[in-house]
């Protein structure tokens, strides 16, 4: 780590220097040039020290105010901006369900009806799934996953490898089906702030949708056949299964069958409610943030809600927020200064769209094993990727997209992703090893950046986002 550290710095300081003489890169203006510095300052130092990543990204942005690269209130705004309410407000619908047992009960309806180990498997993934919809951020899903996992886990005992195979399983669904929606992941709404400042481009929750879900599904469950064919024998995919609710109920402390509560009803019609209403947002043009808050209001409510405010908010990763705050701060310093156009400027003309599509899959896929936090690569690579893209002629909303989805890749080591982290790590359980994850990503890398290229060359142009301007 200290050579990591050094070196890091080391390759900072450098550009920074040369960034200071004014011979230096000509046609680079002051601005351009503080806004590169800070950009490296902080990239260096996410990737090298244990500095929390928030607060590095707090002191980027505010270098950036004081220099006068941006406005106070450009820094300050952006934690007004509506995906940061949305954000929210759907946090707070996700402690109204988690309440309820909502979980349990969703559970037992799926994983319930598995004979088999490929049943199982699939149906834990068509669940996990789901679960983008209702729960933000991928490790929320995992600590909402967790109970689940181990109530599975108990009923298979006898049998270790499917044990380690679902242990592996549920990280991997989390993060790669987490691209379904706008909510599902910080970097995604990084993403669509990036867009918007540097082309006008808007994309909407329903538009995110229609693009993500069938990449999610697509990419969850040929990872489900990944998962399975490498952590486990023929041996162990022979033999039923059967998972009881009694199991699940062990480790669930709300009921997961028999008659719905009052509660429990309220909250799923109104989950429902604020569901469908982000879908036909193009129908009544109501903003997702303001459908989002008044679902957040109804479910902490005195009369109707299952949970108080002040709970409901304590579940909120402010922290998570201000990073987002201020990246996006920061993304509008590389695009208004001209410094991202800069960067971009000496890259080679004449690519055609899939191999300028190609090399920026290839970045995002393997960028997690410089850049850990999935929020921070889009921080990095998503104003670059949007900056080439329109210098190459090719459409930044796929590019953008395309690099955000590829970043949901990180499965190769256990610091690689929180919910990789936090099912490595179960006590009394058996779990994968640091040689289990190579294993898979060994195959699962390639085979989700391929399918990511496919989507955005041959698939989104169908739903409307072409791959050139």
């Amino acid at each position: 780590m200290n050579f990591r550290l050094t070196a890091a710095l080391c390759v900072a300081l450098s550009l920074c220097a040369l960034l200071v003489v004014p011979g230096n890169f000509p046609g680079l203006g002051g601005d351009a040039r503080l806004t590169l510095a800070v950009f490296a300052l902080a990239t260096c130092a996410w990737i090298a020290t244990p500095i929390d990543d928030t607060y590095i990204a707090l002191g980027a942005g505010l270098a950036l105010t004081v220099t006068g690269v941006i406005s106070s209130d450009t820094l300050f705004g952006t934690l007004g901006d509506s995906t940061v309410w949305l954000l929210i407000c759907a946090f707070v619908l996700a402690a109204a369900v988690a309440r309820t047992g909502l979980a349990g009960r969703a559970a037992v309806f799926l994983v319930g009806g598995a004979r088999t180990v490929r049943q199982l498997t699939h149906l834990t993934t068509a669940a996990l799934v789901v679960t983008a919809f209702a729960v933000p951020a991928t490790s929320g899903r995992a600590a909402l996953a967790l109970p689940v996992f181990l109530a599975l886990a108990k009923a298979l005992a006898d049998r270790k490898r499917l044990v380690v195979m679902l242990a592996l399983l549920f990280p991997t669904v989390i993060l790669l089906s987490a691209v379904a929606t706008l909510i599902g992941a910080g970097a995604h709404l990084i993403t669509v702030s990036v867009l918007w400042e540097a082309t006008g481009d808007r994309i909407g929750f329903t538009e995110w949708l229609l693009l993500g879900l069938p990449l999610a599904v697509v990419s969850s469950h040929l990872a489900a056949e990944a998962v399975l064919l490498t952590t486990t024998r023929r041996a162990d995919r022979r033999g039923p299964v059967h998972i009881t609710a009694e199991q699940i109920q062990e480790h669930s402390d709300r009921p997961v069958t028999g008659p719905w509560s009052q509660a429990e009803t309220r909250c799923a019609l109104l989950l429902a409610t604020v569901v469908v209403l982000w879908c036909a947002e193009p129908l009544h043009r109501v903003p997702p943030a303001v459908v989002a808050l008044i679902g957040a209001v109804v479910a902490s409510s005195p009369a109707l809600g299952t949970v108080r405010l002040k709970d409901a908010l304590k579940t909120v990763p402010w922290s998570l927020l201000l990073f987002m705050a201020a990246t996006m701060a920061m993304g509008v310093a590389l695009a208004d200064s001209g410094a991202a156009k800069w960067l971009v400027s000496g890259l080679p003309g004449g690519v055609t769209p899939v191999v300028f599509l190609t090399v920026v899959i290839a970045a995002s896929t393997a960028a997690h094993l410089v850049l850990q936090s999935r929020s921070a690569r889009s921080s990095v690579l998503v104003p670059l990727v949007v900056a080439a893209a329109v210098g190459a002629g090719v459409n930044p909303v796929a590019a953008a997209l395309a690099s955000t989805a590829a970043a949901g890749f990180c499965h190769t080591l256990p610091a690689s992703a929180k919910p990789v982290t936090l099912f490595a790590e179960i006590p009394g359980t058996p779990t994968y090893t640091p040689r289990d994850l190579l294993r898979l990503s060994a195959v699962l890398a390639p085979l989700s950046a391929a399918l990511v290229l496919l989507f955005a060359v041959a698939v989104w142009p169908l739903l409307g986002v072409p791959t050139t301007r």
